[in-house]
């Protein structure tokens, strides 16, 4: 068996080669079923190794084939994943909530995989209550012990006040208001719920490490994405019974960011970082290999469960995008024609090593970016106007001529700054937020608008992205396109979530002939990289030097 499988990549059809010049024909169905085993097995001396939780993916397979030789352990251990997908969990009675269809899926998914201990991401569409599948988990577990759960520092008085509305019985408590610190981590017990930020995690790393948690969730689990920095490797070595990662995005932008979240997820499943680029990434990434990116849904598909919004638009009100394409006047065309020449003469100039040309190609990029948004962001003493900022202007007294509101998000924060100064000057009422903002004045702009305080919700795309409810507005407006559409679409669905009752527009200013109109360009190869993944298309990966000298045009 082992020697047909390391012939699989070499078959012609129907077809694999055994050697001086002898073929032997499968079934697509054994075809189908062997590079299965070999998605989910690596080579050893002797037959293959499958990884304790990779059985999960095969068990279908095993049923199939007839007889199985196997140890008794082996055998044990299948046992547990069969009595495991029989069992339905029963819903807390303490959980002060009506879940939906798909929540309470998605709650049995949860409780099945934490009682084989073998962790979970839950990778829902942004809006379709994550957090409160979660907290549904937390109190089905809660007499085994305290729960951690570690998200943006932001997000943690969500989570504080969603489990006091949805999980009562739970005791909640902020690490980072705790005058002792270890004397709380110590205490915690059955019941318990720990929040705490990112930011406080390379400061707590040995107090957090130190002990042991019967569940640790982690909310906007792309935060490790970079297994790298020392954010990730504090994460990745959390000791829990069960570990929860809850994210709209599990890839951003390449797969090693997927190798990262579940290190944290299915330790040793991906196996060592080199391998996994080596056996996936690269192939997936750089040769499209279908057989890869099957092997590598194969092996992920029992462990990560994500419903698109599709799934619920009964629930909720349609949702609108349009690109507005904005014609630069002809001083503000010259303006950013004369930059990027500059920036053009600048990088053929350039002897640098590939690495530091690239960060040098970037600051170009980010300058033509800010350009484009407003050329006062690049020579505050220009004195040329921005269409950007009239476009957007004749956009907000159209919106407030028919009574709706709106959230407005930018990247640039100075960009932000000349949009509110315009604002002031027509009247125009607004909250404002970026990461600056205390997390306590964040809770009460975000109020206040909700209450209809304000006509416009300024919001830096970074700051606010993700962890807030704003359901009052029914308008979106994009000032400048990311990188990857996929931080557009969760910051989009701040407005667009449950409890949204009216259709919800969004907007993207794009200036014409720029950077911006072929970044937008872009997005068609890169939105939804994870659900490209999971449904079978083809994945982005890194930008190269060549693509982003194409972005300014030369």
């Amino acid at each position: 068996m082992g020697f047909l499988l390391d012939r699989l990549d070499r078959a012609r059809g129907r077809f694999v080669p055994l050697g001086d010049g002898r073929f032997i024909a499968l079934t697509q169905q054994l075809q189908t079923q062997l590079r299965q085993l070999a998605a989910v097995s690596e080579p050893e001396k002797v037959g293959r190794r499958i990884h304790a939780l990779g059985a999960a993916a095969i068990g279908t397979l095993l049923e199939e084939a007839g007889e199985v030789e196997a140890d008794a352990a082996w055998r044990k251990h299948a046992a547990r994943l069969r009595e495991a997908d029989d069992w339905t969990p029963g819903l807390p009675s303490t959980l002060q909530a009506e879940l939906r269809d798909y929540q309470l899926e998605g709650f049995t998914w949860l409780a099945r995989l934490a009682r084989l201990e073998a962790g979970a991401c839950l990778a829902d569409d942004m809006g379709l209550g994550k957090t409160v599948q979660a907290l549904a988990l937390m109190l089905h577990r809660a007499a085994e012990g305290p729960c951690l759960v570690v998200a943006p520092t932001s997000v943690c008085p969500n989570w504080a006040a969603e489990a006091l509305r949805f999980a009562p019985t739970l005791s909640v408590h902020r690490l980072g208001a705790a005058d002792d610190r270890a004397a709380l981590v110590a205490s915690l017990g059955a019941r318990d719920v720990l929040l705490c930020g990112y930011g406080l995690l390379h400061q707590e790393a040995k107090l957090l490490t130190g002990r042991r948690w019967q569940m640790v969730v982690l909310d906007e689990a792309q935060a490790i994405k970079n297994a790298e920095t020392r954010r990730a490797q504090v994460i990745h070595a959390l000791q829990a019974g069960f570990r929860l990662a809850l994210t709209g995005t599990p890839v951003e932008n390449d797969l090693d960011e997927l190798w990262s979240l579940f290190s944290f997820v299915t330790p040793g499943l991906l196996g060592a970082r080199e391998k996994f680029q080596k056996r996936f990434a690269v192939p997936i990434e750089r040769d499209r290999d279908p057989g890869a990116r099957a092997a590598l849904k194969t092996l992920l598909r029992p462990f990560l469960l994500r419903r698109t919004k599709a799934l619920v638009l009964g629930e909720l009100p349609p949702r609108t995008e349009q690109t507005i394409l904005v014609e630069m006047e002809p001083d503000e065309r010259a303006v950013y024609e004369a930059l990027r020449q500059k920036a053009l003469a600048a990088i053929a100039a350039l002897e640098a090593p590939d690495g530091r040309r690239k960060i040098h190609i970037l600051a170009e990029l980010m300058r033509l970016r800010r350009a484009c948004c407003n050329p006062a962001l690049v020579d505050p003493g220009v004195g040329v106007a921005s269409a950007k900022l009239a476009a957007l202007l004749d956009l907000v007294d159209e919106l407030r001529a028919n009574r709706h509101k709106a959230l407005v998000f930018s990247q640039f924060t100075g960009h932000l700054e000349l949009v509110r100064a315009a604002l002031d000057a027509r009247g125009v009422t607004y909250m404002y937020l970026d990461g600056a903002t205390p997390s306590a004045e964040r809770e009460r702009r975000v109020a206040k608008f909700q209450a209809g305080e304000a006509d416009l919700f300024l919001i830096s795309l970074r700051a606010g992205g993700t962890g807030l409810n704003l359901t009052a507005a029914d308008y979106v407006v994009h000032l400048d396109p990311w990188w990857n559409p996929a931080v557009e679409d969760q910051a989009s669905d701040r407005a667009h979530r449950i409890g949204q009752t009216r259709p919800v527009t969004i907007y993207r200013l794009v200036m014409a002939d720029s950077i911006e109109q072929r970044i937008v360009e872009l997005h068609a190869a890169k939105r939804d990289l994870a659900a490209d993944l999971l449904e079978g298309a083809d994945a982005a990966g890194r930008l190269t030097e060549r693509q982003l000298l194409e972005l300014i045009g030369g």
